[in-house]
């Protein structure tokens, strides 16, 4: 914002703060819409144009930033969170049968629907022009552009490295203590790295462990410290900070969210924030280059598509009889998980792999009555909506902008957000800066994803800068036991949440149906933690009473 500040006064503006929401403000006066492609950071924007009494609406690129909004009866309400919108008494406040059968696929609801009938969320690189209580214009002023232009390896290291270093630093600039999340991988591990060079002075990293081994990076976390110099922070969880924190936690969730990694998200963010009020995180890196295991189970997705379904069933049947390890992506999770990847098509694939409910589960999950106002939607149909604007991706890119657009926007950035301000914390993240996105998207693809290497191009570039063991280590994500805990301490709360007559008063989904899975759980036949947990948490969601009854 100082460049854009200097700029400004160059044609004739004058300031009287030092705050970028009146850069904003100037920017408006002398450019209007226009001034969109000039911000970079993340945002979500309501301006009132008092000489034309229009309300203007927008949204950062990635969609970092929330912005939700709804058109009732003439009147047009916005807010940052879902429950400031469901305060005006003019919104439907029902649940939308489309958004919650998404919800039990993803474990989040896509944008731009909500769970919540009357109210969209405005989709990232868009702006509203509102007048008279209604919208007049919905603008894309940012789309993602995946068009892959020619250039050397030698190249794309030299632009890669400059590209992360500026964007770290201008992350950096603040007036206020900064520190780095830090969890060992590649992604926090670059961004700390390249921190620590664009600062004076040691800067603080901060990571969180698990006593469960299998689950722990912190040992990662401490080599990453010790190489680069950092003043380093750590805490080990204990399975007690994280279960006294979920009543606390999902009474203050707007929606239904089940990736059960916002809890450790959140006990980190109020850790950074004992000692800073900005941190930096990896987050984006994975979508944008193709770093899950997931792509590299792409690999195998052909030749398991064609089998016949005979064969995939009979290899489903033999999975289900390996024993359910409570260990973090165990085998028998990893095996169970790419096999229910496969039924409704393999552009659904990904989503099925990462995901809870299939639509082939959710036929016997779903009562009668919740299937018949569904007008046979599966719940991927945002899915198929990304891809149908993707027909001239190369197939890995047209993965990619899945991602970018439902899994990084609606789980990971939505996660970050609150998980963070809940405590307080502000984080930013480089991988996501505009210029670090557009050299990433216009990659060559095999620089992206070179066999079975994922995140190819990042690791070349960081080969050198950070210890081999780090770079080379697989993927590892930002997981608890659920699975252990359900068949322990959690087991009282899934039991109530998850009660038969809870359910058939409710009349969402089928009690014997959700009674098996339970049964089958605490007996250790199989593991439903994913579906398990999905319930739970829209349980916990529903009662908040945020919903007005008869509506």
């Amino acid at each position: 914002h100082n460049e854009l500040r200097e700029d400004l006064r160059r044609k004739g503006h004058s300031f009287i703060t030092a705050s970028d929401t009146e850069v904003l403000l100037h920017l408006y006066r002398e450019y209007g819409a226009a001034m969109l492609p000039k911000l970079n950071g993340m945002f979500a924007i309501a301006i009132h144009d008092t000489r034309t009494d229009e309300l203007f609406l927008a949204r950062d690129r990635m969609g970092k930033k929330p912005l939700h909004y709804s058109e009732a009866a003439g009147v047009f309400v916005f807010g940052s969170e879902l429950k400031a919108v469901l305060a005006h008494p003019a919104i439907d406040a029902a649940i939308d049968p489309l958004a919650l059968n998404s919800y039990l696929t993803f474990e989040y609801v896509p944008t731009p629907r909500s769970i919540v009938r009357g109210v969209r969320k405005l989709e990232p690189g868009h702006s509203l022009l509102v007048r008279d209580g209604r919208i007049i214009r919905d603008t894309a002023w940012w789309t993602i552009d995946l068009s892959e232009q020619e250039m050397t390896e030698k190249d794309a290291i030299a632009q890669l490295d400059d590209a992360l270093a500026k964007a770290t630093a201008r992350r950096l600039i603040a007036d206020v203590p900064i520190g780095v999340f830090l969890s060992g991988g590649i992604d926090s591990s670059a961004v700390a790295w390249y921190a620590q060079r664009a600062s004076t002075t040691r800067i603080k990293t901060f990571s969180i462990g698990f006593a469960e081994r299998s689950y722990d990076e912190s040992a990662q976390a401490r080599l990453v410290a010790a190489h680069i110099g950092s003043e380093h922070h750590e805490r080990i969880l204990t399975q007690q900070d994280c279960l006294d924190l979920i009543p606390e936690l999902y009474a203050r969730l707007d929606e239904p969210f089940a990736d059960a990694s916002l809890i450790p998200t959140h006990l980190l963010s109020r850790f950074a924030r004992e000692q800073v009020t900005v941190a930096l995180g990896g987050d984006g890196s994975d979508e944008l280059l193709g770093g899950y295991p997931t792509f590299l189970a792409e690999r195998w997705r052909g030749l398991f598509q064609a089998m016949p379904p005979a064969m995939l069933n009979a290899l489903r049947y033999a999975a289900a009889l390996l024993p359910a390890s409570d260990k973090d992506i165990a085998l028998d999770f990893k095996l169970n998980q790419f096999l229910r990847g496969f039924g409704t098509g393999s552009a659904h694939t990904h989503t099925r792999w990462l995901g809870s409910f299939t639509p082939e589960e959710k036929r016997s999950l779903l009562s009668p009555e919740l299937r018949d106002s569904l007008h046979g939607a599966h719940g991927l149909e945002p899915v198929d909506d990304l891809l149908r604007g993707s027909s001239n991706d190369h197939e890995l890119n047209a993965i990619i902008r899945v991602y970018l657009r439902t899994y990084l926007l609606d789980d990971i950035l939505f996660k970050v957000d609150r998980a963070s301000m809940y405590a307080s914390l502000e984080v930013r993240a480089p991988f996501l800066d505009p210029e670090v996105v557009a050299l990433i998207n216009r990659l060559p693809v095999e620089l992206k994803r070179r066999g079975a290497t994922g995140k190819y191009l990042l690791k070349r570039t960081m080969r050198g800068k950070l210890p081999d063991a780090i770079i080379d280590r697989p993927k590892k994500g930002f997981g608890l036991p659920l699975s252990a805990w359900l068949r322990g301490a959690l087991r009282p709360m899934c039991q109530e949440l998850l009660d038969p007559s809870r359910l058939q008063q409710q009349g969402f989904f089928d009690p014997a149906y959700v009674t098996r899975l339970v049964g089958e759980h605490m007996r250790g036949g199989a593991n439903h933690r994913k579906l398990l947990w999905t319930l739970m948490v829209f349980q916990l969601w529903l009662q908040q009473g945020t919903l007005r009854r008869g509506s």
